[in-house]
């Protein structure tokens, strides 16, 4: 079943890469089916992942609920446990960065080198927001021990998740490298941007998600 499972989550993410790339080439300046699509205060699906660096194995727990079926009660044998309710060593909940205005980093290398070379951008940033921002690097798909080199050749500091399966980057349509969604304290989402950033242009975003929120708290 998990193999299955897994093959079927493969396909649609490949599905997503396949219609966002045609759309890039069909619409140039009008953006991506993606996440940047999404409006506003959209509410961010929980999910938890492995940590890049650390021994825990496995695919993303994307979870909403404790049951499998609509059945009410859930049956004893469709039970789970949600992605944000795991005490599981070694995962990332994206509900523990809730509690801060959030960036997430979506990679993956098959699609070149600017993807990573982003990361180091987005761990620049990070370390200077730090305390008031909360960051997420997740890499789709990739081997883990390609992201580990990376993480360790070019020193990041930034939390890295690994989304072995894709299985979250299809639940936030992400099918573009790099994407990032800039969210609200609480986990909804504020804006996503899609291609390369510079330092100060990510600089820029971040500040943008700072102003949001403050405005959001004082009305």
């Amino acid at each position: 079943m998990r193999d299955r499972y897994s093959l079927v989550v493969g396909l649609i993410f490949a599905a997503v890469i396949v219609i966002a790339v045609i759309n890039t080439l069909e619409h140039k300046d009008e953006g991506t089916l993606g996440l940047d699509k999404l409006a506003s205060r959209w509410p961010l699906p929980e999910f938890a992942v492995p940590r890049a660096i650390g021994s825990l194995e496995g695919d993303a727990n994307v979870a909403q609920d404790d049951c499998e079926t609509s059945q009410t009660p859930c049956p004893q044998s469709a039970r789970r446990e949600p992605a944000c309710r795991i005490s599981t060593p070694g995962a990332i909940r994206v509900c523990d960065l809730f509690g801060r205005p959030l960036v997430i980093s979506f990679w993956f290398t098959k699609g070149g080198s600017t993807c990573s070379e982003q990361q180091s951008v987005v761990d620049r940033v990070y370390r200077r927001y730090r305390g008031r921002v909360n960051f997420l690097s997740l890499d789709i798909r990739d081997d883990r021990s390609t992201v580990q080199e990376l993480i360790e050749r070019n020193g990041w500091k930034m939390p890295v998740g690994y989304d072995r399966d894709g299985a979250v980057a299809s639940l936030y349509r992400v099918g573009i490298c790099p994407t990032i969604a800039y969210v609200y304290p609480g986990g909804t989402l504020q804006e996503a941007s899609i291609g390369a950033l510079t330092a100060p242009q990510l600089e820029a975003r971040v500040n943008q998600l700072l102003r949001a929120t403050r405005m959001a708290e004082e009305s």
